[in-house]
């Protein structure tokens, strides 16, 4: 009798291992390092704080999150950052459409997205042309044509070479043949300031930095970058309607982690913002920012993050740039 509860007991313990991890449980233990590439103020730094306040809000972690800038290098920074944490389960990080650009388009990046753990993808993002309210330019025709009369004479600000508005940029310039000046700044808050205060003529905008100052009318918008017209600006054409033939350059922005997680901790994050994704406070964000909800989990990121690498790679080989991967 004894003989044969000392083998159940084996089976037992047997049967327990050979569970997958994550059926064993993960769940973090300290503080989450959320890192964004961006400063203050920038798209991904505003997103990660707005996660980071609604997981709190939902009580999705038993843990805090801390939002930590890495900024630098167009994204390598951060890229590299995360690549050094391998098997870290407490570092995640929001990624956006220059973790693909980069390392297509220069040839120092030592890390793409496939050398990472891809979470989830959260949304997909439109985005605004706007000038300053008293701009002389109505419209981005009204724009193109005066950078044709005085080329290099007009200035954009604007993010690192190889962002979302240094694309539309190139094809704009190589589709019409005018020509401007591309102003980096560190962070979001800057590049809004440089345009507030007259230093800079337009600026490629995600709509949750710019919806404020759009109300309060400090900033004209005169082109939607979007297959469709969004609801708050229904006289607003996009630069395909405004007659420039470019590709609509899309904006993605989610979750991704350290090389080497185990499973268990993929599966674990992936369940929080599938959660995170069905609450009424992510919905009204969706809804108040003009995102388009793009939900995938990690297996479906994966193939994601093969065509949207293919496609813009088309998009950058357009605007006339080499590609080096």
């Amino acid at each position: 009798m004894k003989s044969r509860s000392r083998m159940f007991i084996f089976a037992l313990v047997l049967a327990a291992a050979a569970l997958p991890l994550h059926a064993q449980g993960f769940k973090p233990t300290k503080p989450v390092e959320f890192v964004t590439h961006t400063g203050p103020g920038g798209g991904g730094d505003v997103l990660a704080r707005f996660i980071a306040g609604a997981i709190e809000k939902e009580k999705l972690l038993p843990v805090r999150m801390q939002v930590v800038n890495k900024t630098g290098g167009g994204g390598l920074t951060a890229m590299a950052y995360l690549a050094e944490k391998q098997g870290e389960t407490h570092t995640i990080a929001v990624y956006t459409g220059i973790w693909f650009t980069n390392p297509i388009m220069r040839a120092e990046a030592k890390f793409t997205m496939k050398d990472l753990t891809p979470i989830v993808r959260l949304v997909l993002e439109p985005a605004l042309i706007a000038v300053k309210n008293d701009a002389p330019y109505k419209s981005l025709k009204d724009f193109i044509d005066a950078a044709k009369q005085n080329p290099g004479q007009l200035k954009q600000s604007a993010g690192s070479i190889g962002a979302r508005d240094w694309i539309v940029r190139q094809l704009l310039m190589k589709n019409t043949g005018a020509n401007w000046a591309y102003i980096s700044f560190p962070s979001g808050g800057e590049r809004i300031a440089a345009l507030l205060g007259g230093h800079v003529n337009m600026m490629v905008i995600e709509p949750q930095e710019a919806g404020e100052h759009i109300r309060s009318g400090n900033l004209r918008v005169i082109a939607q970058i979007a297959d469709k017209r969004l609801p708050p600006y229904p006289n607003v054409p996009t630069v395909r309607e405004a007659g420039f033939n470019v590709p609509n350059v899309p904006q993605v922005r989610g979750i991704i982690a350290p090389p080497g997680i185990p499973r268990e901790v993929v599966t674990y994050w992936e369940d929080v913002f599938a959660k995170l994704a069905q609450t009424a406070t992510w919905k009204k964000y969706l809804e108040d920012n003009l995102f388009e909800e793009g939900f995938q989990r990690s297996a479906e990121l994966h193939k994601f993050i093969d065509e949207y690498s293919e496609t813009t790679r088309g998009i950058l080989r357009e605007g006339g740039v080499k590609v080096v991967r």
